[in-house]
């Protein structure tokens, strides 16, 4: 099911904050408070691909905020499993202190709304969305459990979807900040065209 287009599903669940604390009651739409924001899914702590990502994100993490973008991860593990893969070291398998919440999806009511659960194993698929300021979902991603996502892809589609609320034009092939967008008009792509390709 795609969501884009659509208003992000709202939850509340219980989430490992920034400062390692459990609380009850994370939500998100007051989590994000009018700001993009990214959610991403993975499967399972203490595993191989998923610590790949949520490490990277976290190093990101500042290149992203300054965004004016917040970032939350979800999976269907409990809060003391996600917190206690934060305080286990690098070089034991763990994640190290996470500038994120990482939510709790144990009852998997969150990654039914997104419909993002595994068919045949029940955990969730590596999807990513990015919500827009006014709570629409303009970016849906969804990689099999083999496959680690491209953080700077979902950077640059923040990027575009800034660029295009601020200047109303739209993002052409392998556009990137700084890049020229184009005017939805005949004209302008033709003349987008012919300089480019």
């Amino acid at each position: 099911m795609t969501l884009i287009t659509k208003k992000a599903p709202n939850f509340t669940a219980p989430a490992v904050m920034q400062n390692g604390k459990i609380i009850e009651n994370f939500n998100l739409k007051t989590f994000i408070k009018n700001k993009t924001a990214i959610i991403f899914f993975w499967p399972l702590n203490f595993t191989f691909v998923c610590p790949t990502e949520i490490i990277l994100f976290n190093k990101k993490y500042e290149n992203i905020e300054k965004r004016n973008t917040k970032i939350i991860g979800i999976s269907c593990d409990s809060v003391f499993s996600h917190q206690k893969w934060r305080s286990t070291p690098l070089k034991e398998g763990g994640i190290g202190n996470i500038k994120y919440p990482m939510v709790s999806d144990i009852k998997k009511n969150i990654m039914n709304m997104y419909d993002v659960e595994h068919p045949e194993l029940g955990v969730a698929l590596r999807a990513s969305f990015i919500i827009d300021k006014h709570g629409i979902i303009r970016y849906q991603n969804i990689n099999d459990l083999a496959f680690g996502r491209n953080i700077d892809e979902i950077i640059r589609m923040i990027d575009a979807i800034h660029f295009y609320e601020k200047h109303g034009e739209v993002c052409p092939a392998q556009w990137k900040k700084g890049d020229k967008g184009i005017h939805q008009t005949k004209e302008d792509v033709i003349k987008y065209l012919t300089k480019n390709f």
